[in-house]
């Protein structure tokens, strides 16, 4: 099993390019399953979930060819199988967006309940709740969701919560419902934006995304798409991190500092310099140590649970005191006591870490329990003293793409070690 071995003190600077976000391709590769037609979709990033999802989607008929830069063409003209097997399912949570799409598409689904990070509980309730308000039978048993409908009929869904894949799942299956639903309480990320852009170049009439009411009004079919994912907003924070941390200066190019404005304003917070263009953000600590930051997650546009690993990172050798209060998953602090092994001073009082700053950690063996929190270890073994060991690192593929590749360019001192 690979491990990541970094030898920590190196500052960084330079510049890298930001991959395309993981949170928007995988739903937009799901929309391949509302058309016959041909998609073209570009700016994927090389990522196991990314993988895992393609792999899914071929099992279903989809054909996928891909080019040199990860760009992938789906012809869609011949799917077969309906069924989302758990072997399938059981690493990645996203699976539970081809439910929707081939529930109003084809009129039958039979996908098994998902899996990914163990950061909480993450009910599918409401998905299922939405499709049958839409008219779908639907039966959970053994494991699995079976759904049936005729067409699928418009509605009014108000979601007790927010929830993204929750509101994208939806907004698949009501582009090809009979009239027009309406989904309160939706989501608002920016990867909500861009797979609405994208349904809406396929054909699909929506009004309303990235607020908290989405309108869809169904139609009869959907022709294929050509679309760009927009970048990652996650990769770029955390890159911008680690920078911070570093005492150093990047150059993020590829990236959008329209869909990062919570992290942007923390970083600022925290004593950094930050400029900004159309597409690129910099970042300059001008030789500084980091200023401790207070973090409230919450849904967009507030700061993204996505983020609180990395925050906390930098919380453990910024000077002064943060607190950071997790309101989205309940599981989401496993990585402090990875943190404490390499000699943070975190207090943890119900759903808030109180982190006190160190000017250095130090180097220990750590163990990555999910995709965030192996960014934040990464984060800490960059200015830690000594060589710093983190094993199960195959949550970090499943979000980063290249990522020791992209640090060694920025200097850091990174290598990937198999047993």
């Amino acid at each position: 099993m690979d491990k990541l071995l970094i030898t920590g003190g190196h500052q960084l600077n330079g510049e890298i390019r930001i991959s395309g976000a993981k949170n928007a391709a995988l739903p937009i590769l799901a929309t391949t399953l509302l058309t016959d037609a041909t998609s073209k979709i570009s700016n994927v990033p090389h990522l196991q979930d990314i993988i895992t999802m393609m792999n899914l989607l071929k099992k279903m008929g989809v054909n996928l060819e891909l080019d040199d830069n990860f760009n992938i063409v789906a012809d869609s003209s011949n799917i077969n199988s309906f069924n989302a097997d758990y072997s399938m399912v059981k690493t990645m949570r996203a699976s539970i967006l081809v439910l929707g799409p081939l529930v109003t598409k084809f009129g039958k689904a039979h996908v098994s309940l998902p899996g990914g990070c163990a950061i909480g509980a993450r009910p599918v309730n409401l998905h299922i709740q939405g499709l049958t308000a839409m008219g779908a039978k639907i039966k959970v048993e053994n494991g699995y969701i079976t759904a049936e409908a005729d067409r699928l009929h418009g509605t009014t869904l108000c979601m007790d919560v927010v929830t993204v894949t929750g509101t994208e799942n939806l907004m698949m299956a009501a582009t090809l419902a009979d009239g027009l639903t309406i989904i309160e309480n939706a989501a608002r990320e920016p990867e909500i934006i861009d797979l609405a852009n994208c349904l809406i170049g396929m054909g699909a009439k929506i009004t309303g995304a990235g607020t908290d009411t989405i309108r869809i009004e169904g139609v009869e079919k959907l022709s294929g798409c050509n679309h760009r994912v927009l970048p990652d907003r996650i990769e770029t924070g955390t890159y911008l991190i680690a920078a911070a941390m570093t005492s150093g200066k990047i150059r993020l190019n590829n990236t959008d500092a329209n869909i990062l404005d919570a992290v942007l304003l923390k970083l600022l917070e925290s004593g950094a310099t930050i400029t900004r263009g159309d597409d690129w953000i910099e970042l300059d600590m001008q030789g500084r140590r980091p200023r401790a930051i207070d973090i409230h997650t919450a849904p967009y546009p507030a700061f993204p649970t996505d983020m609180q690993a990395q925050f906390t990172a930098l919380n453990t050798i910024a000077e002064g005191v943060g607190m950071l209060t997790e309101t989205i998953f309940e599981n989401r602090f496993m990585h402090i006591s990875e943190l404490q092994r390499m000699g943070a001073k975190i207090r943890l009082e119900g759903n808030t870490a109180i982190v006190t700053g160190n000017r250095k950690l130090q180097a220990a063996p750590v163990m990555a329990t999910d995709l965030r929190a192996s960014a934040g270890l990464v984060l800490a073994g960059l200015v830690a003293e000594g060589n710093t060991l983190i094993e199960r690192i195959y949550h970090l593929d499943r979000g980063y793409e290249q990522i020791e590749a992209k640090l060694t360019q920025l200097g850091a001192k990174i290598q990937r070690i198999s047993d």
